[in-house]
């Protein structure tokens, strides 16, 4: 595919070679690629294909919150789906052309797939038909969005970004791809003019939002399934950057190469839109820099000082650890300080943010075992929470459960993988996570705990759930940190390790 072709691609999503919602006129919060926009009537009634997913279910709950009849379909029950129950939504387990009310609009999201038989049905019926993102941008009209991307820490630096403007007073509107641990919500309609929202890019869709901020917290190969190479990668984080509003701001990590090259090629196009370049990070040649950083057991402390005046501010301590959430911190301070929030109580209710699910979530201890669960699932992210948790063990033992995700990111990456996890003690490696794919022929786990670099005896690859448990609780020692990590259903297994250890004898816990 050329480089026109893929843009192309990229500036209106598709599923199955169709585009995903119709081109409509009205309010310009987002636009399709010749500017007109995408979505002119308010989501009345809406029926979310899918709606149990972390993204899905975050647009339900902001439909709902504003008056919205909503319905939808999922394959399997969960606790998402009973609060959504109880919030008042029509919620289907399975899929069925008969539960597609008459009259809606009908969400998807790429992972849906174009033989759904709600989705015929939606499109047999001619009901107009929205992506995620084209749903959750007209959420944003009369709003002023800000949009975080990157290839890794969206969620936690939207989280983070949420909770120190809602600390502040703000109350922004909120869409993250994950839950907050204080109240479990993962979306809110909040009564401020800001919205915060986590900005996807695996299927390019964040190209669809105008946002006032924009942050970038790094940018490295991913979804190739998608974009097909590292240059088109980074040419659609260019022209995100470039979708910002006059009088905006892009907020980039200013010491990750990705970030630096997007800022440099989209630098002309912003100066002459009046959108202003924030650098944060490290290094002395950022616009904010993180400094006095010290990781602790109890988590990361720094000091931030801000360029052109030199201020100083901090020390502060996070309650999550780890020099990527110092970073994301600071992303979440400078987004802020746009919005008027002076520094210094930005960065005191940074100290309030507790983490998001599934990013280094603490699931509890057993015999003296303390088991954690993170969604990381690209090689960078599993390099920085195992890096975290060796902060965080001190003296103990990091034993790393692995989950890949997707046949086509373990085909790419299986030996970036192997490196990563070669930080931990003892590797537990199950087999890959489908989520919308198809299984590759020889694509299997075990390309991954062949790459682990450690001694044969400290890695195993066990295909299933039940004897990955096994041979986890077979091998942990008191003082040790157990953390399962990956995108799929690994995270039922911190809850299964604990049980496993509950009733196990205790004997040879002993270091």
């Amino acid at each position: 595919m050329t480089q026109p072709e893929q843009d192309a691609e990229l500036s209106v999503p598709t599923i199955g070679g169709q585009r995903v919602g119709g081109r409509i006129s009205g309010e310009a919060t987002v636009t399709s690629a010749d500017g007109a926009p995408l979505v002119d009537e308010p989501i009345l009634a809406a029926h979310l294909i899918g709606i149990g997913g972390a993204g899905m279910s975050g647009i339900a709950r902001l439909l709902l919150a504003r008056g919205a009849v909503v319905s939808g379909s999922d394959s399997r029950d969960s606790p998402v789906l009973t609060g959504l129950r109880a919030g008042g939504a029509a919620v289907f387990i399975g899929h069925s052309a008969d539960q597609v009310p008459a009259g809606s609009t009908v969400v998807i999201s790429t992972a849906v797939r174009p033989d759904n038989p709600e989705l015929l049905e939606a499109r047999e019926k001619g009901l107009r038909v929205l992506h995620r993102s084209e749903a959750l941008a007209a959420l944003m009209t009369g709003r002023r969005p800000v949009a975080i991307a990157g290839t890794h820490g969206k969620t936690t630096t939207t989280g983070m970004t949420t909770v120190l403007l809602r600390e502040c007073g703000l109350d922004p509107s909120f869409a993250i791809g994950g839950e907050l641990t204080e109240g479990g919500q993962g979306a809110h309609d909040g009564s401020g003019d800001i919205f915060v929202a986590e900005a996807d890019e695996s299927d390019g869709s964040f190209l669809l939002y105008r946002p006032e901020v924009a942050v970038i917290t790094n940018v490295e190969p991913d979804h190739l399934d998608h974009y097909g190479s590292a240059e088109a990668v980074e040419a659609a984080f260019v022209e995100f950057s470039q979708k910002v509003v006059p009088g905006g701001m892009v907020v980039g990590c200013g010491d990750d190469p990705g970030v630096r090259r997007v800022l440099e090629q989209a630098h002309d196009e912003l100066a002459g839109h009046a959108v202003r370049i924030c650098r944060y990070g490290l290094g002395e040649d950022n616009d904010v820099r993180l400094v006095d950083l010290e990781e602790t057991p109890e988590g990361v402390q720094f000091a931030i000082e801000a360029r052109p005046d030199g201020t100083r501010i901090g020390p502060v301590t996070l309650r999550v650890p780890g020099v990527h959430n110092a970073l994301n911190a600071v992303a979440a301070w400078c987004v802020a300080r746009h919005f008027g929030v002076s520094g210094a109580p930005a960065l005191t209710a940074v100290r309030s943010f507790g983490g998001t699910r599934r990013r280094f979530e603490d699931k509890g201890t057993e015999h003296g075992v303390r088991v954690v669960d993170d969604y990381a699932h690209h090689p960078t992210e599993v390099r920085a929470v195992l890096k975290a948790a060796r902060a965080v063990v001190g003296e103990g033992r990091v034993l790393a459960v692995f989950q890949p995700h997707l046949f086509s990111r373990t085909r790419i990456f299986a030996d970036d993988f192997g490196a990563a996890l070669s930080l931990a003690d003892e590797v537990v490696v199950l087999d890959v996570y489908a989520a919308r794919e198809d299984p590759e022929p020889g694509v299997t786990g075990e390309l991954v705990s062949n790459a682990v670099r450690l001694p044969q005896s400290q890695v195993a690859y066990r295909a299933t759930a039940a004897a990955a448990v096994e041979e986890v609780v077979a091998r942990v020692q008191k003082g040790d940190l157990v953390l399962t990590i990956g995108a799929g259903d690994i995270t039922t297994l911190g809850p299964a390790i604990l049980a496993a250890l509950r009733h196990s004898d205790g004997e040879h816990r002993s270091a």
